[in-house]
């Protein structure tokens, strides 16, 4: 089977991002070149344990992280379970490896005081560019949205009057996301100066360009960098940090593990779970300031 066909599925069936695509592509290639090269093998049928582990330590060998080589893994079971799912392979098992433990990782995030210079220190541009520059961090931060489902928002999306976003996530799962009043009458007042600023545009996605065009990647990756690094010295400054604050403020708050799972649109609550460890760590920050004998 082609893999221009998995790739295809990827793209119209699970909804993946173009970036995750790539990713997938370039993974299953790198392998695939790998076994050829090493065993002259060009079937999947073919392939072994030993074939997989033999890549596995090369890539360790270069250095890789062990998240990287999970990644590329989980790449490669997912081409297997589509040609499972296609019947181009039947009855076949996908080998079995040993992969590095991955180190744990605290996700980066933004304190809540610093986020709050949005409101209080920073000037936007005037007009519509400030406007919506305003709304992609507002939007992202409020709602723990990821890039590539802020770019895809939608006019049809936003229920203004129960105050909520429809979005449509990972491997099309919808999720409801409630957003507050402020947030609501930015909203129609963006909506009006988009209208104003694009008079003969009758476009369906929320936030766009300044030539009126839907956003790319790197356009929303640019204008949080900008934004973030007047209020944060943060080392990272992208929107999935402003992902991570939205959880992780919630997390320090105490809102329970479940809703913030529902909210991120997660598959599996271990995936949000990490936000536990920053809540933790926040449980820790308190008591050490607090208590007399915290430092005895």
């Amino acid at each position: 089977m082609e893999l221009s066909t998995f790739l295809n599925y990827l793209e119209y069936e699970r909804r993946y991002s173009r970036h995750t695509i790539a990713a997938y592509e370039r993974d299953l290639k790198q392998f695939m070149d790998y076994i050829a090269l090493q065993y002259e093998l060009v079937e999947w049928t073919n392939i072994k344990s030993i074939h997989l582990r033999s890549w596995v330590v090369q890539l360790m060998q270069q250095n890789l992280s062990a998240t990287s080589i999970h990644r590329k893994v989980s790449s490669l079971k997912t081409y297997h379970k589509f040609l499972l799912k296609t019947a181009a392979i039947s009855n076949m098992s996908f080998p079995a490896v040993l992969l590095p433990k991955k180190a744990e990782r605290l996700p980066a995030f933004v304190e809540k005081g610093q986020l709050e210079k949005f409101q209080t220190t920073i000037v936007f541009p005037d007009g519509f560019e400030g406007l919506r520059d305003y709304l992609i961090l507002e939007i992202l931060y409020v709602t723990g949205m990821r890039r590539s489902e802020i770019i895809r928002l939608e006019w049809d999306d936003i229920d203004f009057e129960n105050k909520c976003f429809r979005v449509e996530g990972k491997g099309n799962k919808v999720r409801l996301i409630p957003f507050g009043k402020a947030l609501q009458q930015t909203l129609l007042r963006y909506q009006t100066v988009l209208k104003s600023t694009f008079e003969n545009q009758d476009g369906k996605v929320v936030l766009v360009t300044d030539k009126g065009r839907a956003m790319y990647p790197k356009f929303v990756y640019n204008k949080v960098k900008k934004y973030l690094s007047l209020v944060t010295t943060a080392k990272k400054k992208s929107p999935h940090v402003l992902r991570h604050s939205f959880a992780t403020h919630l997390a320090n708050n105490g809102a329970d593990l479940n809703a913030i799972k529902e909210l991120l649109g997660h598959a599996s609550l271990a995936a949000t779970q990490i936000y536990t460890h920053n809540s933790i760590e926040q449980l820790k920050k308190v008591y050490e300031q607090a208590h007399p004998k915290a430092k005895k």
